[in-house]
């Protein structure tokens, strides 16, 4: 099954990717190799700061874009891991071992089939 990994964090107070201290770097190449090496990692993508994300969205009988994020929350998403897991408990501990769990938040959700 295909687990997607949504990685949140505060960018006023934390890292993000686009300055991401060298320590934290060497963190998130190390997860990575488990990842890869385990032959779960199916991708990830890492995200621009969410001031430079725009939005579309319904007003009436048009469209309407916005600049921003769709939703203003404390932590915004960051980047996206997408493993192939056995079930929910082998997700949950590969999320324990990403370096954002310590300080962010990792939502994991679990994809529909092709």
């Amino acid at each position: 099954m295909k687990y997607m990994f949504l990685l949140y964090g505060d960018e006023l107070i934390g890292e993000t990717p686009s300055r991401i201290s060298e320590e934290r770097s060497a963190q998130w190449a190390e997860f990575h190799q488990l990842a890869e090496s385990s032959g779960k990692l199916v991708g990830w993508h890492a995200l621009v700061p969410s001031d430079e994300a725009k939005t579309v969205q319904p007003e009436g009988s048009s469209l309407v874009e916005t600049d921003g994020p769709y939703a203003e929350t404390k932590e915004q998403l960051g980047g996206v891991y997408i493993l192939e897991c056995t079930d929910m408990n082998e997700a949950v501990s590969f999320a324990n071992r990403m370096p954002c769990a310590a300080h962010g938040v990792v939502e994991i959700r679990q994809m529909l089939p092709d």
